[in-house]
């Protein structure tokens, strides 16, 4: 079964190995690309019932609006009128199902992307949250430790963002509202907070630690030596740690947010993004920039503002929540 015959039956029965509420989750969280992105596509089928140059000049313009990146597009349309031509299509209704799963090859690039994250096998596994200012970085931390916390974990959250105003307070009530434990004090040196947090984890027996780090990208310079002595008091206290650095983005910032992404991975060691407010956005496209951009997995979507509505990341659910209407 390809894939379009398959996310094609999700619409009707999602099949046993999906989780029928994550898949309406995709569905719902997807809602304004797939308004904004399909509908025109539609159009386009309607408009043009014969493959034809203007037709993929309309799509490449119709793709990059859907902030899926000027270069992915391009390769994109390549691999397309590749296909046209090798498979002698011609009819715009059964490009649609080809648009489909060259969208999900794209993306996959026959690499097994594990969007699972690295736990420790023996003792605390350290996550280290990155990203600038507003772009939900603290909620996702929160989010991340009700998942965690549902999971029987022991969680503990590190206030690593310790100059900006309110921002250790801010912490401290999230992790009172999910249960976790919590270190952080205002106005000192992070890495001396890390180290102490670290100890008390430790003591503590906690099960996943969640560090929160300072979203200044002004001065990378500064930043860059900041996270430098973070991770090494990290690996000091716990060896091979951090297990993941994940760069949060807010999905509705686009190629901003392609930019965060570029800067971050010059100055450390990310391991994974998390796209968060991509139900407030139409720009849902970005997922699939991330990936030919940047080549960092995506690893958990925000698809909501619930606790619940942080979701690991699925390639599958996620061509589901944008093409379903198509099918």
């Amino acid at each position: 079964m390809g894939l379009f015959d398959k996310l094609k039956k999700m619409v009707t029965k999602p099949t046993e190995e999906k989780d029928k509420n994550v898949v309406e989750l995709y569905d719902k969280g997807l809602k304004k690309t797939r308004e904004e992105f399909v509908s025109k596509l539609s159009l386009l089928g309607i408009k043009y019932t014969k493959v034809s140059d203007a037709y993929f000049e309309e799509l490449e313009d119709l793709l990059i609006s859907a902030d899926i990146g000027v270069n992915t597009v391009f390769t994109f349309i390549e691999r397309l009128k590749d296909r046209v031509k090798k498979e002698s299509i011609t009819d715009t209704n059964y490009l649609m199902e080809v648009i489909v799963d060259e969208l999900f090859i794209i993306y996959v690039n026959n690499e097994s992307l594990s969007t699972k994250i690295n736990m420790n096998e023996d003792g605390p596994t350290v996550i280290l949250m990155v990203g600038v200012n507003g772009v939900g970085k603290t909620t996702t931390i929160a989010k991340l430790a009700y998942k965690y916390k549902n999971m029987g974990k022991k969680v503990m959250m590190i206030a690593g963002d310790t100059f900006r105003a309110g921002a250790v307070e801010q912490l401290k009530i999230w992790a009172n509202k999910t249960d976790s434990l919590f270190y952080g004090r205002d106005n000192i040196d992070p890495a001396g907070v890390i180290y102490d947090g670290l100890e008390m984890a430790k003591q503590n027996h906690a099960d996943i630690i969640l560090i929160d780090t300072a979203g200044r990208l002004q001065n990378k310079v500064n930043l860059m030596k900041e996270l430098e002595k973070m991770n090494k008091v990290i690996e000091r206290i716990i060896p091979g740690a951090p297990h993941e650095t994940l760069l949060v983005i807010d999905a509705s910032t686009g190629q901003n947010g392609i930019m965060q992404a570029k800067s971050f991975k010059e100055i450390t060691n990310i391991t994974g993004i998390v796209l968060t407010k991509l139900d407030g956005t139409a720009k849902g496209g970005i997922v699939l920039a991330i990936k030919e951009e940047v080549d960092l997995p995506v690893k958990f979507v925000g698809l909501g503002e619930g606790m619940a509505d942080l979701q690991t990341f699925d390639i599958e659910d996620y061509i589901y929540g944008l093409f379903k209407d198509m099918m």
